[in-house]
């Protein structure tokens, strides 16, 4: 049974998620502070956390980029809510490494839906058995779900890991943006090609100084620096 983190300050809506995700048959757990939601993800981490935007005392994206950070919690799923609708705050949603983005008001249905895709996905991930994909300083060992640059752990999400297995798999070769976004989302129809170019500078972050092996081709996509 998948664990799933109720992060929500209005009642009634907290309420409504838990009642119907418990339906579906999600185990669920509830926090209406932002750092409630991080106390209770860093005990036990979730498999998802389901994390509204506008919170009492954090933000939901600030409690996403600590999830993010964490070393426990940087594998756990994340899904904003936000009647934040414009293309930039989806953008910033997903720069911070949230793994989807819905606004408000929502369809439950279509929560649901969009929620089992990333778990499906993240059980997808855990079951690959293509071992270690290595280059240069860049070394990835997608079973064990881990990314080490220098020999130096790098705390990825399952995301960014999909995108750097891709790139690692094929190196010096470009992949244009809508081969990653096939990748890393299930339904592409309400994602803009953005979203993977701020996945792929949050990826280059976390990189440090192996960063710029990820070249940006113009009007096209990225490429692997093979070295």
């Amino acid at each position: 049974m998948s664990r799933i983190l109720i992060v929500e300050d209005e009642a009634d809506l907290q309420q409504v998620l838990e009642y119907h995700l418990r339906r579906q048959g999600f185990e669920t757990r509830l926090a209406a502070r932002g750092a409630e939601a991080l106390r209770l993800a860093r005990n036990e981490p979730p498999d998802l956390v389901l994390l509204d935007w506008m919170l009492p005392d954090l933000s939901g994206a600030d409690v996403c980029r600590e999830l993010k950070r964490g070393k426990d919690t940087a594998r756990v799923a994340v899904v904003m809510l936000s009647a934040r609708n414009e293309e930039h705050d989806r953008i910033t949603g997903l720069e911070v490494g949230a793994d989807d983005y819905v606004g408000k008001p929502f369809s439950l249905r279509e929560l649901t839906l969009r929620i089992q895709a990333i778990l499906r996905r993240g059980a997808t991930d855990a079951r690959d058995d293509a071992d270690l994909l290595e280059n240069g300083s860049i070394l990835l060992d997608r079973p064990g779900h881990r990314v080490q640059v220098h020999g130096k752990d790098v705390p990825v999400t399952g995301l960014e890991l999909r995108i750097l297995a891709l790139l690692l798999e094929r190196p010096g070769r470009v992949l244009r943006r809508e081969q990653l976004l096939a990748t890393a989302w299930d339904d592409t129809e309400d994602v803009s090609e953005r979203a993977i170019d701020a996945h792929v500078k949050r990826l280059r972050a976390k990189l440090g100084p192996a960063k710029e092996r990820i070249e940006t081709v113009r009007g096209i996509g990225y490429r692997l620096r093979d070295d």
